[in-house]
């Protein structure tokens, strides 16, 4: 229902029991935010969300995707592998919060391990691709990056099955209102009189914990 709505939905592709949807409430820390979901209908209203995750890519990175869904790279680079049998991800995002960080917060892990949050997009068996999302335990690197320690066995999996051209249009739409968001935050700079030194900046891997939007763990159904 249209009431329903989240404010800050972009664009939202569908899938079997599954969906993903772009939002906007992460432009101003240099990132696009990406929410995940599985879902069972079979379930009471309020109750019917299985899984859910949250994805932050830096929004240098999102740009170059987009440069190759729109001149062709990526769809040479998925018939390639898709010929050659190769399995490794066209694109992946790694990310999360540290244990430290979720303790500061009172959210820290009975294991006391760190929490990955990864976003791969995958070439797909019977279709284009799989943009898949897990999260679970994760361990902080010497260089501060989180890394999965989750194995085949993450605490939360979504798997989205997408056309070249479903993917393209979620990418691509969010690219145009990301745009907008930094016209917009330039044209404020300059009607306020103030230098636009303060772009919008985001590390190579997220920190969810340093931004979490108010509705990041709101029941989407």
């Amino acid at each position: 229902m249209a009431e329903d709505r989240n404010q800050n939905q972009i664009i939202r592709k569908d899938a079997r029991n599954c969906f993903v949807e772009s939002l906007n409430d992460a432009f101003e820390i240099g990132r696009i935010h990406l929410a995940f979901a599985t879902y069972d209908l079979s379930k009471p209203a309020g109750q019917r969300q299985t899984n859910n995750i949250h994805i932050y890519i830096a929004v240098d990175e999102f740009l170059e995707l987009c440069r190759k869904i729109a001149c062709g790279e990526l769809r040479y680079m998925m018939q390639n592998r898709k010929k050659s049998g190769d399995k490794s991800p066209l694109y992946q995002c790694l990310g999360g919060t540290s244990a430290e960080k979720l303790a500061r917060q009172g959210r820290a892990r009975k294991d006391g391990m760190s929490l990955s949050r990864t976003a791969q997009l995958l070439c797909g068996s019977k279709s284009d691709f799989l943009f898949v999302a897990d999260s679970g335990p994760g361990q902080t690197d010497a260089k501060g990056l989180i890394v999965p320690r989750f194995g085949s066995k993450p605490e939360n999996h979504v798997a989205i099955s997408m056309s070249y051209e479903v993917f393209s249009e979620l990418m691509m739409l969010t690219k145009v209102h990301f745009e907008a968001w930094l016209s917009a935050w330039y044209m404020q700079k300059i009607q306020s009189g103030k230098p636009a030194k303060n772009k919008p900046q985001a590390d190579s891997q997220y920190q969810e914990s340093s931004y979490e939007p108010e509705n990041a763990s709101e029941q989407m159904f």
